[in-house]
């Protein structure tokens, strides 16, 4: 059975789907600010080791035995050092979460040849519900500027979505030459 149906998660992000196989096979996986890891999910059946990082963990309990699966708690917003250090991931994944302190962070996570998956709220969302903070809304064309010089973009685009519930979005998906 899909461990994501058994827990009532949403179905991943079509985003992610269109551009998993982009992930090199076996590579690791970093889902930041994961919720109950619904894209890391996704990896960890495709036989990738998965870092599961967000500040509540607890509805990630079900994998915590898993070996391929690694569980970081913690604080993304405490103004601290970057809990990962230098470590580097063959994909990067960040859905619905935005933190410009920790963009540069993000990006210097993505190991040569990795991917960077991110697709979160941009303004004009305000007319349709939360977020409604302009902190944490993309401006327009932001997060395609805040690749340049850094990754390759493979792909990106700001639209008004009606799935699963009508926003705004921006989605990007590049990557770090070798």
């Amino acid at each position: 059975m899909n461990p994501s149906k058994a827990l009532n998660l949403l179905p991943p992000s079509i985003w992610i789907e269109r551009f998993a196989d982009s992930v090199p096979a076996g590579g690791s996986v970093l889902d930041l600010a994961c919720g109950a890891g619904r894209h890391g999910r996704v990896f960890l059946e495709r036989g990738h080791k998965v870092a599961f990082l967000d500040i509540d963990t607890q509805a990630l309990g079900d994998i915590a035995t898993q070996p391929r699966a690694e569980i970081i708690a913690t604080d993304l917003e405490t103004g601290g050092n970057w809990p990962l250090g230098a470590r580097r991931f063959d994909a990067v994944i960040v859905i619905n979460y935005l933190w410009r302190p920790i963009l540069r962070d993000i990006v210097a996570a993505v190991a040569p040849g990795g991917v960077l998956m991110y697709e979160t709220f941009a303004v004009g969302n305000e007319a349709f519900g939360r977020p409604r903070n302009p902190d944490h809304l993309l401006r327009s064309g932001e997060l395609l500027e805040s690749m340049r010089g850094h990754l390759k973009v493979l792909a990106y685009e700001q639209c008004l979505q009606d799935r699963p519930s009508r926003r705004v979005m921006q989605h990007i998906v590049a990557m770090r030459e070798t």
